[in-house]
């Protein structure tokens, strides 16, 4: 075994993994990123690539893959929007059943620590309001969210079972709504969308009247609770909520961004998606206990500095 211990990221071309990976890079780290590139990008890791202490492994987690002298994985590969997940159910059921198998299988032969990013999504439409990690979910296991869903409760268990069984040495993070600059535009996100749209001076799309809710958590501080827990007792499995409790309506986050923006977009209403939560916010009062974590990025500061990087992109890809 060699002197340089390594840390791999699976999904770490990402919207959340190139900024975890930009993280560890600077802290020293010697960073193994795989990706299959399904809605990971290039651009988002390119400045890492030249900097000696980072490799991609172009891979995709549905199918084993070894790394030597790995000590800790942040398990992030799949996609996380609704488009990008319905558009091939099965494979988004493959990734968070069959890739959590396989880096489990990794993490047991190489005694390394896994952190699994799982999702708010486990907790379905809920009935309890804010939500706690002892809510199991009000989920269907029969509509076109499940694979995502589902998916992501049985790679819950399946840590569950391999540290258990065997030993591993596991952690889980329900990682709340997020957003920030590394979004991807067409991800079909609402932050990303309303962006978008209001730069472009089209209609932001509402679904429904506008009244259901969300908590949406910045970036950087949501990778912050991500690595603090990574480091955290080896006797706190998880699963521990992260995200941001401030609660606004769709509608609010929508005239927030037409006045942010200074755009002259209207807003538009369609017919809300099946099994579309109607509420959505975190208790973290046990990450606040556990991690000593709290986000820290109002949503007006957060969302000034995800227009700004929208805007950059945009006149990019304009010249």
């Amino acid at each position: 075994m060699s002197d340089i211990s390594k840390v791999m990221v699976t999904g770490g071309a990402g919207f959340l993994g190139s900024s975890l990976c930009e993280r560890l890079v600077d802290e020293g780290r010697h960073v193994v990123c795989v990706d299959n590139l399904y809605t990971g990008r290039m651009d988002n890791i390119a400045h890492l690539l030249g900097s000696g202490q980072f490799e991609i492994r172009q891979h995709d987690v549905t199918e084993p893959i070894d790394v030597e002298d790995v000590t800790e994985i942040y398990h992030l590969a799949c996609p996380a929007s609704p488009p990008q997940y319905q558009r091939d159910p099965v494979s988004t059921l493959r990734t968070s059943v069959w890739g959590t198998f396989n880096l489990l299988e990794l993490a047991k032969k190489r005694g390394a620590k896994l952190l699994l990013a799982s999702t708010s999504e486990v907790y379905g439409d809920p009935l309890i309001h804010p939500q706690t990690e002892s809510y199991f979910g009000n989920v269907n296991t029969l509509g076109p969210r499940a694979c995502y869903d589902e998916g992501k409760r049985c790679a819950e268990t399946l840590c569950m079972d391999f540290h258990r069984q065997y030993g591993v040495n596991v952690r889980i993070v329900r990682i709340f709504n997020t957003y920030g600059p590394r979004m991807n535009r067409d991800d079909g996100r609402v932050v990303s969308n309303f962006i978008v749209q209001a730069l472009r001076g089209e209609p932001l799309t509402i679904y429904g009247d506008g009244g259901q809710t969300r908590s949406f958590c910045y970036v950087d501080d949501l990778i912050e609770g991500i690595v603090r827990m990574m480091r955290g007792p080896d006797d706190f499995t998880g699963p521990v909520n992260l995200g941001n409790p401030g609660e606004f309506t769709v509608r609010e986050l929508a005239e927030m961004v037409l006045q942010m923006t200074g755009s002259d977009s209207t807003i538009t209403t369609l017919p809300l998606p099946q099994d579309d939560p109607t509420r959505r916010k975190p208790d973290i009062s046990l990450a606040g206990r556990m991690l000593h974590w709290q986000p820290s990025v109002s949503l007006e500061e957060g969302l000034r500095r995800t227009i700004d990087g929208f805007r950059q992109q945009m006149a990019c890809d304009g010249r």
